[in-house]
């Protein structure tokens, strides 16, 4: 079973996983709106607890799919900026990130106990099914509204405390 490749700065645009659409394939970095209005997956993932849950578990809060792993160097280094976005929006927008790692906890309860994380909490797809789902190349982040319908995704490493970033996050509701 093969993974979706992690986007790194040095590889070209048609690295990128193609969608179903009319629309091109995005590049790292752009924001692609191809799917919005589509419903969240129902593709189950494990809550830091060990308790199996779906996006549908956080409806009526906008969410903020973030699908990464930690071999993933531009996935590694949006974290910290992730995880103050993720304390800066406590109540409002309700931040996932989801490990891609085949290892599940083996290799991620170690990630985030080196990096102390104050905000993200360790959620597992250890079976890689979001990526592999959603033909997602990493780090690759999806925001979905308080309804579970997606707004946008974003290809590649976002510095998530940029001045771009609260406009593109204020469009979910």
């Amino acid at each position: 079973m093969a993974i979706g490749g992690c986007d790194r700065a040095s590889q070209p645009p048609q690295q990128a996983t193609q969608n179903n659409s009319a629309a091109p394939a995005p590049t790292p970095g752009s924001v692609d709106r191809s799917h919005k209005g589509a419903a969240a997956p129902s593709i189950p993932f494990e809550d830091p607890a060990g308790k199996t849950v779906t996006l549908a578990s956080f409806k009526g809060k906008p969410v903020l799919l973030n699908l990464w792993a930690t071999w993933c160097i531009p996935c590694i280094k949006e974290m910290p900026t992730l995880d103050a976005l993720a304390g800066q929006k406590a109540g409002a927008l309700q931040v996932l990130a989801v490990s891609q790692d085949f290892k599940g906890s083996e290799a991620v309860t170690p990630f985030f106990q080196k990096n102390g994380f104050k905000h993200l909490q360790p959620y597992l797809d250890a079976d890689a099914a979001f990526s592999l789902g959603l033909g997602a190349n990493l780090p690759t982040t999806i925001l979905y509204d308080s309804a579970g319908k997606e707004v946008w995704r974003a290809l590649g490493e976002r510095d998530w405390a940029g001045a771009g970033m609260a406009a593109l996050l204020a469009e979910a509701q």
